[in-house]
């Protein structure tokens, strides 16, 4: 195989890759939706991918439960088959979660052995390996702090561990969009950054920084609050914004802060989106699918976004809307490698 062939093999798996996190990250998003993710009280990352198999193991799972904050607080009348329900959810999301470091990590001792990843590129997408290692990781540690006490997981450790998601399939995604198209022939002097450059980097960072306020709103389930838009509950700026001290806690769990941060960089994002992918579509024709997607993707972004809302929060809608900010998140991650390849 030619060395162009062994670069598209690499970059569709680490799309595949990719493909496997977004699924990954939709099915989490379910488990937490349906109140699903305190179900597994242990992390047994081998044993653990083996399901129960016999009514006593379902038993003794649920006499597990049984112990937790959740079910004493909340869950107290559940019953097997209700266990059952939220038991699977959180059991294939944590499946994908396995399944991802498999389908990674097989793949790539073999290009490495074929010589098809070598040196800093090597180095880098084994780099991929570690951050998904530690993204795994960090949802238990997430889920740990739901299992005592106060049975809600911390707001914090949600957003990092979506956060984790979102950079693992940003990296990954640019790495194989370098692959599949090279910015310039070896040697050649990279040119200087445009305005058009600068204004991409920084949406990929506001998208970012979009998608942890939206794990702060889901984690104090400030999307409860103030279902009302554009205004929230009659006022832009709700009076109650800055009712909590010391001033900083407001922005992480101030229902009313936290969701009027989410709102001012939807409308933020709005505004640069737009006008970024007519920049793009007028000075890099390369670019003008990604641009085209992008600008139609956030109007279907925000609808889904108002949506959810309105309707308090449904888990079909609010499962689609975190989906959709992987997608706008990839579609920008396309538009950004376009212009620079260009």
């Amino acid at each position: 195989m030619n060395t162009n062939n062994s670069q598209r093999a690499v970059a569709w798996w680490l799309f595949a890759c990719c493909a496997m996190v977004f699924l990954t990250m939709v099915v989490g998003g379910v488990t937490r939706l349906t109140h699903s993710g305190l179900s597994i009280v242990e992390w047994k990352p081998l044993i653990g991918a083996l399901p129960p198999l016999t009514h006593a193991d379902w038993l003794e799972l649920f006499a597990k439960y049984q112990q937790t904050p959740e079910f004493i607080q909340r869950n107290h009348d559940m019953t097997l088959d209700g266990f059952q329900f939220i038991f699977w959810w959180e059991w294939a999301h944590r499946l994908l979660g396995r399944s991802i470091g498999v389908v990674f990590f097989l793949p790539y001792a073999w290009f490495l052995l074929r010589g098809r990843l070598r040196g800093a590129l090597a180095a880098k997408v084994f780099g991929f390996f570690i951050l998904g290692g530690l993204q795994g990781a960090m949802g238990w540690y997430m889920v740990k702090s739901g299992l005592v006490d106060d049975p809600r997981v911390s707001q914090y450790r949600l957003a990092a561990h979506l956060g984790l998601a979102f950079l693992l399939f940003g990296l990954m995604g640019w790495t194989g969009l370098g692959m599949l198209q090279p910015r310039r022939a070896m040697g050649a002097v990279a040119p200087a950054p445009t305005f058009s450059m600068r204004l991409g980097t920084w949406l990929v960072v506001l998208v970012f920084i979009m998608v942890l306020s939206g794990a702060l709103v889901a984690g104090i389930h400030a999307g409860l609050a103030y279902n009302t838009f554009p205004l929230m509950n009659g006022d832009f700026v709700p009076p109650e914004i800055f009712m909590i001290e010391p001033l900083w806690l407001n922005f992480f769990t101030n229902m009313a802060t936290v969701q009027f941060d989410h709102r001012l960089i939807a409308w933020a994002l709005m505004a640069l989106i737009p006008w970024f992918s007519w920049r793009i579509w007028n000075e890099t024709p390369g670019a003008r699918p990604a641009a085209v997607l992008l600008t139609l993707w956030l109007a279907v972004q925000v609808s889904l976004g108002i949506a959810t809302l309105l309707l308090q929060v449904p888990v079909h809608l609010a499962a689609t809307h975190q989906a959709g900010a992987m997608v706008l998140f990839g579609l920008l991650i396309w538009a950004n490698h376009a212009i620079q390849r260009a």
